[in-house]
C-alpha cells in the first residue's frame, strides 16, 4: 500500500511511439507502486521553456467533481462524490498529459475506515477546493523543465480501496486477471509482488525510489517490511525510525541490509535496456511531486560510481530526478542512477518525523 504522499503519473501523447512510453514507479522491498506511466503516442518536441508562459504560475487549481459518478461506481469511503485537479497545457506541451493518480493506502479495518471518512483520503467533503501543482505537476520551467508546459490531471484518492469505489463484481478469481507469463512459472499469489511481476513488463519504465522509504520502515500499518512492532518489545527502533540520524550502527547495518535486499530485487531490470531507474540513499518517501526532491537547487542529486549487486552503475553529472527522467523520457541519455549507501549523500533530503 501507499500513503497519501504516494503518487502514480500517467503521462500520455498523441500517436503511440514506443520510445515514448513511460512508467516511473516507487517500489520497494515488498511492494511496487507505480509513480509515473506513461501511454505515449507521438514524437512530438520536448517543452520549450521560451514558448509563450502564463505568469500566474503559482495560481492554485480548483477541484471539479467527477460527472456521473454514480453510474460508474465511483464514491469516496462517506459517499462523496470524488474529483480532480486540471491544469490546461500550452505551446509546445498543449497535446501531451500527465496524470497524478493520488495514493492514500487502504484502510483494513472497520474503525480505521470510519476515520478515514473524516478527511480528504476519506470524503471530498474534506478535500481542499484549490491545490498548488509542485513538482513534476509545477508550470514553473525552472521547477519542472521538461513537462511544465503539459496538460496536468490530479485525481483525487478517497476510497480507501486503491480507486476501487463502490463495486459489485466478485472479487475472486484475480488470477485470471494476472500477467500469463508470471503464473505459469510461480505460485499465481506472488504475481501481487514486484520482485515476480516487474519481470514481465513489457512497457518501459523508469522507477523511482529511495532506498530507505520512510513509510516502509516506519509506519505501523505495513508491519511485515522492516522491524515489525513486536520484533521490537523494547521500542529500541523508536527513535530510529523517526529519523534515520538517531540510529546507531547496529540499526543502520539493518537499513543497508533492506537497501541490498532493494537492490537485488532490481538487479534483473537493471539490465533492461529501455528502463530507467532513480534509487536515492535518502530516508524519504515520494520525490517526484515535491519541488524540494523533484528539482530544485537543494534537490538530491546523483554523482557517484557504485557496485549493483553483481554490475556496476556509473552515476555521473549530478543529476537531480528531473534531469534523470526527462533525460530518459526524451532519449537524451540512458538514465540508470544508483546511489552509494547512506550516509555518503550530503545532497539528500531525509525527512525527520520527530
Amino acid at each position: 500500500m501507499a500513503n497519501h504522499g504516494l503518487r502514480g503519473f500517467i503521462l500520455w501523447r498523441r500517436r503511440w511511439a514506443k520510445r515514448e512510453w513511460i512508467i516511473a514507479a516507487a517500489v520497494g522491498f515488498a511492494i511496487l507502486i507505480f509513480a509515473f506511466s506513461l501511454l505515449s503516442n507521438s514524437s512530438s518536441k520536448q517543452s520549450k521553456p521560451n514558448q509563450p508562459f502564463d505568469s500566474s504560475i503559482n495560481e492554485g487549481v480548483p477541484f471539479t467533481s467527477l460527472r456521473n459518478a454514480k453510474d460508474r461506481g465511483a464514491y469516496c469511503l462517506d459517499g462523496s462524490i470524488p474529483g480532480y485537479h486540471f491544469q490546461k497545457g500550452f505551446g509546445s506541451g498543449s497535446d501531451n498529459w500527465v496524470l497524478h493518480i493520488e495514493g492514500g493506502g487502504w484502510c483494513n479495518t472497520i474503525e480505521l475506515c470510519s476515520l478515514r471518512k473524516r478527511t480528504a483520503v476519506g470524503s471530498s467533503n474534506y478535500m481542499d477546493h484549490e491545490v498548488q501543482f509542485s513538482g513534476i505537476l509545477s508550470r514553473d520551467p525552472s521547477q519542472n523543465p521538461d513537462f511544465f508546459n503539459w496538460n496536468k490531471v490530479k485525481i483525487r484518492y478517497c476510497d480507501g480501496a486503491s480507486f476501487a469505489g463502490h463495486p459489485e463484481s466478485e472479487f475472486r478469481g484475480v488470477a485470471k486477471s494476472l500477467d500469463e507469463n508470471c503464473i505459469a512459472g510461480v505460485e499465481p499469489s506472488m504475481c501481487f509482488f514486484p520482485q515476480e511481476f516487474i519481470k514481465h513488463i513489457k512497457t518501459p519504465i523508469f522507477l523511482v525510489q529511495p532506498a530507505y522509504d520512510f513509510w516502509q520502515v516506519t509506519f505501523p500499518s505495513i508491519r511485515n517490511i522492516l522491524v515489525p512492532d513486536a520484533s521490537d518489545p523494547h521500542g529500541s527502533w523508536f527513535k530510529c525510525k523517526l529519523n534515520i540520524h538517531n540510529c546507531n550502527p547496529s540499526q543502520i547495518e539493518v537499513l543497508q541490509g533492506f537497501r541490498s535486499k532493494l537492490l537485488k530485487t532490481l538487479s534483473e531490470f537493471q539490465q533492461n535496456k529501455e528502463g530507467g531507474m532513480f534509487v536515492n540513499s535518502c530516508f524519504v518517501h515520494c520525490q517526484t511531486w515535491m519541488a524540494e526532491t523533484w528539482h530544485s537547487p537543494s534537490s538530491p542529486r546523483i554523482n557517484s560510481k557504485v557496485s549493483f549487486v553483481n554490475y556496476p552503475v556509473a552515476c555521473s553529472s549530478d543529476k537531480s530526478i528531473a534531469e534523470s527522467v526527462g533525460d530518459w523520457y526524451f532519449n537524451r541519455k540512458a538514465a540508470k542512477q544508483i546511489d552509494c549507501p547512506y550516509p555518503c549523500n550530503p545532497t539528500c533530503y531525509h525527512v525527520n518525523l520527530t
